[in-house]
């Protein structure tokens, strides 16, 4: 399992005797081979959130898709203010991505990708942004079995 702390949050609570901090934290986690999620964890010290996180990423992990170390078409992911579209990458490309959604790509095992975050830049909403558009990805063979189409007529199209 690989996990990537994405955020850290700290919380200013004002009492009597002053300030008194709290701490959240972001993290992904993913297999490399095709299984990623996210957890949120929030603690009074850093180390119990980013523990708490990654409990809960490894908790519910999603199924992506992946072809050929990249995404097998161009998707559009969605999630309040966040909007993601990642593009398939020719192989040595790399991961051109910022923050959440390198996160997310790397624990999921995608190798080359071309990313662009639009809308809100939330890092919570950037990571369920792209999760959600990997979610939706289709291999090229549930696409024509959809269709009522073989496998074999792939090569005629």
């Amino acid at each position: 399992m690989s996990e990537k702390v994405v955020f850290i949050n700290r919380c200013a609570k004002v009492v009597k005797g002053g300030r008194r901090f709290s701490f959240s934290a972001l993290v992904v986690a993913g297999d490399l081979q095709g299984k990623v999620g996210f957890g949120f964890g929030k603690a009074n010290e850093v180390s119990d959130a980013i523990k708490k996180a990654t409990e809960s990423s490894r908790k519910d992990l999603v199924k992506v898709n992946i072809l050929n170390a990249t995404i097998p078409h161009e998707v559009m992911g969605e999630h309040g203010g966040g909007r993601v579209l990642l593009k398939p990458a020719s192989p040595g490309t790399g991961i051109i991505a910022g923050g959440g959604v390198r996160a997310v790509c790397e624990a999921a095992g995608i190798k080359d990708v071309l990313a662009k975050s639009f809308g809100s830049s939330n890092h919570a909403n950037v990571v369920k942004a792209t999760l959600a558009a990997l979610a939706a990805l289709r291999l090229p063979d549930e696409i024509l079995k959809m269709r009522g189409k073989k496998v074999a007529e792939k090569a005629a199209l």
